[in-house]
């Protein structure tokens, strides 16, 4: 270890740029593995914030097992952090086995990512579906926290996800992506972010779609808060004054990053 460095919960911190107060704090590493886009932070589980720099690298193509597990651990070696991982994965997830794979190579469904991930990168990992992540990050830390009864919390990106809360529980493993609605299933190909991009609709033409969506999901589960996470939320006030006010949507507290975080709360 250099001279003037610290050790805060696995992860090594140099005196410049994160203060001694950071360098004390209980941290661990988030991954959030989506369809386009792997991301990951160091977070300090007492705060909900990351106090690393937040780094992506983009999600092989295939995305098949090996190859997604090779870019998890060199996105890991880049933080130099010794511990344990939490990791959230676009699928239904028990155990550490993956049972779906609408937006990954189907190689992934009954296999054990778990281990795979713990193999390549030399630490425990813990894994939960992305959607429950982000979900996970709401209710310890934002909007969800302290609201009784059902918070649904839904990610647009690549795909749509989801994470359901009941009276601060997590209902694991919702893929409402999976939903049909107006003929389309999976609904995620209609009412995605990326089906946006592959269609060239405005943001106002995508929002429309995305309150159908909303609309659809709020009758279903009658949320006392529906909460709008994922990828898009980095545009938000370009497209969330387009949607239909009396959804009464809010952003997810730690907009992009939520996934991150919940998952780094897994082992924490």
């Amino acid at each position: 270890m250099s001279a003037g460095s610290v050790i805060g919960g696995g992860y090594r911190f140099r005196a410049d740029p994160f203060s001694l107060r950071r360098a004390l704090a209980r941290t661990r590493l988030g991954i959030d593995i989506g369809g386009t886009g792997i991301k990951g932070g160091i977070v300090d589980l007492d705060a909900g914030e990351l106090v690393s720099e937040r780094r992506r690298v983009p999600t092989p193509q295939p995305s098949i097992p090996e190859a997604v597990a090779a870019a998890v651990a060199g996105l890991v070696s880049e933080f130099d952090y010794r511990g344990p991982i939490g990791l959230g994965f676009p699928a239904v997830v028990t155990d550490g086995t993956v049972w779906t794979a609408n937006n990954i190579d189907k190689s992934w469904i009954g296999f054990d990512a778990g281990r795979l991930f713990e193999d390549i990168t030399g630490s425990p990992v813990s894994m939960v579906n992305d959607g429950d992540a982000a979900a996970l990050c709401e209710v310890r830390y934002g909007v969800a926290r302290d609201i009784p009864g059902v918070v649904l919390i839904i990610t647009f990106g690549t795909g749509i996800g989801a994470g359901l809360i009941n009276d601060g529980r997590l209902v694991p493993n919702l893929q409402i992506g999976d939903i049909e609605l107006d003929g389309h299933r999976p609904a995620e190909d209609y009412f995605s972010a990326a089906a946006r991009d592959d269609e060239g609709l405005s943001w106002e033409e995508w929002a429309e779609r995305a309150s159908r969506f909303l609309s659809h999901v709020k009758v279903i589960f009658s949320p006392r808060a529906l909460v709008i996470g994922g990828g898009l939320t980095r545009r938000w006030d370009e497209w969330s004054g387009y949607l239909d006010p009396a959804l009464g949507v809010v952003r997810a507290s730690r907009a992009n990053n939520a996934g991150i975080i919940g998952a780094a709360t897994l082992v924490g």
